[in-house]
């Protein structure tokens, strides 16, 4: 059998830990007031169309995530709905 402990090179130097990266913010875009509106009318016509309201929050923000990267409310949902 071979002894491991003399042959070892044991390094004096701490390992240094790496910088901590600084994560970016996301930049936040705002929703116009004409936006919020459209989507409110959108939002209504789905729950008349039977939506139900775990489905409608589900749809109300993935809308709102396109919307805010500038895609129209018919656009929006048919990106969603395929």
């Amino acid at each position: 059998m071979s002894d491991y402990s003399e042959s070892e090179v044991v390094s004096e130097q701490p390992v240094s830990e790496p910088a901590p990266v600084e994560k970016k913010k996301r930049e936040s875009v705002k929703m116009t007031d004409k936006q919020k509106s459209d989507l409110n009318k959108h939002m209504e016509k789905m729950k008349k169309g039977g939506m139900s309201p775990s489905e409608m929050k589900s749809h109300r923000m993935k809308m709102m995530s396109r919307m805010r990267k500038g895609m129209s409310v018919n656009k929006s949902h048919k990106d969603i709905m395929g």
